[in-house]
């Protein structure tokens, strides 16, 4: 019997979010409630397909010709159609756009330009943070560097801790944002917070990257790209990471957009060859079906009506489940302040296992919790399970 091909090859830890999945899975017990995966559900508990994609996908059903490759660079006409809700009416004439996978391609397709970009790439990152947001970044051979942004268990965002530590941060290194409903803390900047930032980015020459994944899910859709619009107009470049996971419920389609804003042609023309060749490398033509579900709902006002009804629907439910945790604890009040889908529950991580272990109450180790996996017959329960561990 000879070494196994494999004898060197180091077994890997899972994913946090991917073990707490299986483990709810293999729970056998009934009642279980997961408010871990990050997805929108219903009253009922489902994840329904919007209206506006179904009308979508039978018009494509008819109308489609062929499944022949797009090219690198995906469906252009969806990445135009949806500029405008990203930026605004106002077109630049320095900005390059592509389709990725999602927006977990569009983050590692910026984490590939900041690698370009220095011998030494770092990208600063608020803590806490997505969970893949680091190892994206570190995988790409970028350095990442914290910096102070919320307190749990005091349910407090503190700017001025968050900019003296990026006043270390030099010229040409990155600045990872939230764009909205920030994932796990449900924090937003406020337009004079954003225009903080934008100075000190500015000042200290850095490169922001805005991820926005939940757009229209906050405060409404032009509300939700206010921040990122201020700081667009403000700074040298920027770079924006966009899913269309979440508000367009297309969650296993992997339908997301990246663009790089600059001054000059000349820059242009590097960003567009530093965010192209590595698509080619990692996944050289993106999938085409989400994509094209959203640009047909884009083209026809009807349907981009219909969308936005839907997703106004959704926001209003979320608002409406949050603001009711809120009211129903004293430790939960800071929540009624925040937005999206994501809350970080003031409980140490002994609670988070009794959660589990006694309640059948599924959340990620760091106390987030999908407030839109839950039904309003859920509060009251979990609130009951959440009392003997917050403060």
């Amino acid at each position: 019997m000879t070494d196994s091909l494999f004898a060197n090859l180091r077994e890997q830890a899972p994913d946090g979010l991917m073990a707490l999945m299986m483990a709810f899975r293999a729970d056998p017990r009934a009642g279980k409630v997961d408010l871990g995966v990050g997805v929108y559900r219903d009253d009922r508990g489902n994840t329904p397909v919007m209206a506006a994609v179904k009308a979508a996908e039978r018009i494509l059903l008819e109308r489609q010709e062929t499944k022949v490759y797009l090219g690198l660079d995906g469906d252009l006409a969806f990445v135009d159609r949806l500029a405008p809700i990203v930026f605004g009416d106002a077109a630049h004439p320095f900005r390059v756009g592509m389709q990725t996978p999602g927006g977990t391609g569009a983050l590692r397709l910026s984490a590939e330009l900041v690698a370009a970009m220095s011998d030494t790439p770092v990208v600063w990152v608020g803590e806490p943070t997505w969970a893949n947001h680091v190892p994206l970044f570190r995988a790409a051979g970028v350095e990442v560097r914290t910096h102070r942004f919320y307190d749990a268990m005091a349910g407090r965002f503190d700017l001025d801790a968050m900019l003296a530590d990026l006043e270390a941060a030099q010229p040409g290194q990155a600045l990872l944002l939230h764009g909205c409903c920030h994932n796990p803390a449900g924090v937003d900047f406020t337009l004079p917070q954003w225009e903080r930032i934008a100075e000190l980015v500015a000042r200290r020459r850095l490169l922001p990257i805005v991820d926005l994944a939940y757009q229209g899910l906050g405060r409404g859709l032009d509300e939700d790209a206010a921040g990122l619009r201020l700081l667009a107009d403000r700074v040298e470049a920027v770079v924006v990471a966009y899913s269309c996971d979440k508000n367009f419920g297309l969650y296993r389609e992997r339908t997301g957009a990246l663009w790089a804003q600059v001054n000059d042609a000349a820059s242009l023309a590097k960003v567009r060859s530093g965010i192209r060749n590595p698509a080619r490398t990692c996944w050289s033509m993106p999938p085409d079906h989400g994509a094209a579900v959203v640009r047909v709902i884009l083209e026809s006002t009807e349907l981009t009506a219909i969308w936005r009804e839907e997703l106004e629907v959704m926001r209003r439910r979320v608002l409406g489940l949050r603001e009711r945790l809120a009211a129903s604890h004293p430790a939960l009040a800071p929540l009624a302040a925040q937005t999206g889908m994501f809350a970080l529950l003031p409980i140490a991580h002994d609670g988070v296992l009794a959660l589990r272990r006694d309640h059948a109450i599924y959340i990620a180790d760091d106390g987030r919790a999908n407030l839109a996996g839950l039904h309003p017959d859920m509060i009251d329960p979990l609130v009951a399970a959440l009392t003997p561990y917050l403060d």
